[in-house]
C-alpha cells in the first residue's frame, strides 16, 4: 500500500530512518530575541545553542501553518501526519484544519492527523510504527487502530543538563533554578497520559539521573521485547551511547535508535538534554 508519513519538525530523525521511511518534515520556526530560525536542514545545531546560551531570552516557537502541511498532502497516497502534543503546540489543531481544508478539493484522499502525545523521539517512534504496519500491509483503519493504542501505550522521558530555558521563560523561578543548579539536581520529566509534561522525579547529580532513567524503564515498560527505545540527544552523543550501553545489558528491546535532536527539541531540552521513549 502507498502511503505518505508526514511528521512536524519536533519529529527527531537520524539518517536511516530518513532514507528507509522517506518522512516529510513540515518546519516550525523558531523566535530568539530579534532572529527567527526555520526548523529544517539548514539550521546549524551548534550555532543555535550558543546563540540560546547569549541570550537573556528563551526561545519561542510557531507552529507551521495549515498550508505549509497542505503542501505535502499531494499525491496519490495515503497520508498520515504526526505532530508534537496538541498539549504543548497548536501544531496538531493546524495539521486537522490542513485536512479539512484539502478534503474539500479532494473529498476522498485519505488523511489521518494523529497527536503523538510526546514529543521529540516520541513522534520519531510514532512515525516508525505506521511505517512498519504498511509495510505488512494493513488497511488504513487498521493503522489508524493501532497507532492510537501505541500512542496511549507509549511512555517519554527526559533529563534536561541545564536549567536556563525554563528560569528564562519563567516557568521556574530564578531562585529555584540557581538553588537546584548549585546542588546539582536533575529533575527527570515525562509525559502525562494528557500529553503534558510532569515532573517525575528529582535526582542530585548527572551520574544517579542517568542510573535512574535507565531503572524507570524497566519500571514503568512493558513487554520490552516488542518495542523500540529512542533515544535523541542535543550534542551528546556519548550519553545516548551509554544510556544504550545500560540498556542493551538489563533489557531486551527489540531495536534501540539514536537521533540528534534537531531545532525545536534542542530549543526545549537544550545542550546536554536526552529524551527517551518506548
Amino acid at each position: 500500500m502507498k502511503i505518505k508519513i508526514v511528521a512536524d519538525s519536533g519529529c527527531d530523525l537520524n539518517d536511516e530512518i530518513k532514507e528507509k521511511t522517506n518522512i516529510k518534515i513540515v518546519p516550525l520556526t523558531i523566535q530568539l530575541d530579534e532572529k527567527i530560525y526555520k526548523d529544517n536542514e539548514k539550521l546549524d545545531i551548534n550555532k543555535f545553542i550558543q546563540d540560546m546560551k547569549k541570550s537573556q531570552s528563551s526561545p519561542r516557537t510557531a507552529s507551521p501553518s495549515p498550508l505549509d502541511f497542505i503542501e505535502q498532502f499531494k499525491g496519490d497516497e495515503s497520508v498520515f501526519v504526526v505532530t508534537l502534543s496538541s498539549a504543548l503546540s497548536s501544531t496538531y489543531n493546524n495539521a486537522l484544519m490542513a485536512k479539512e481544508m484539502y478534503k474539500e478539493k479532494f473529498e476522498n484522499k485519505f488523511i489521518h492527523v494523529f497527536d503523538s502525545l510526546s514529543a521529540s523521539v516520541g513522534e520519531t517512534l510514532v512515525s516508525l510504527k505506521i511505517f512498519e504496519l504498511a509495510k505488512e500491509n494493513y488497511e488504513n483503519a487498521e493503522i489508524v487502530k493501532k497507532v492510537s493504542e501505541y500512542i496511549k501505550e507509549m511512555k517519554t522521558f527526559f533529563i534536561l543538563e541545564s536549567l536556563d530555558n525554563l528560569m528564562k521563560a519563567g516557568r521556574l523561578s530564578k531562585v529555584k533554578g540557581k538553588i537546584a543548579s548549585m546542588l546539582s539536581i536533575k529533575p527527570i520529566m515525562g509525559s502525562s497520559d494528557e500529553g503534558t509534561i510532569k515532573l517525575v522525579e528529582k535526582v542530585r547529580g548527572s551520574k544517579r539521573a542517568f542510573k535512574r532513567l535507565v531503572q524507570i524503564i524497566g519500571e514503568q515498560g512493558e513487554k520490552l521485547e516488542d518495542k523500540i527505545l529512542g533515544i535523541a540527544h542535543c550534542n551528546c552523543l556519548e550519553k545516548a551511547e551509554k544510556i544504550k550501553k545500560e540498556v542493551l545489558k538489563r533489557y531486551n528491546f527489540k531495536d534501540i535508535v539514536i537521533v540528534d535532536m534537531a531545532g525545536i527539541s534542542t530549543a526545549y531540552a537544550e545542550e546536554g538534554g536526552i529524551v527517551i521513549a518506548f
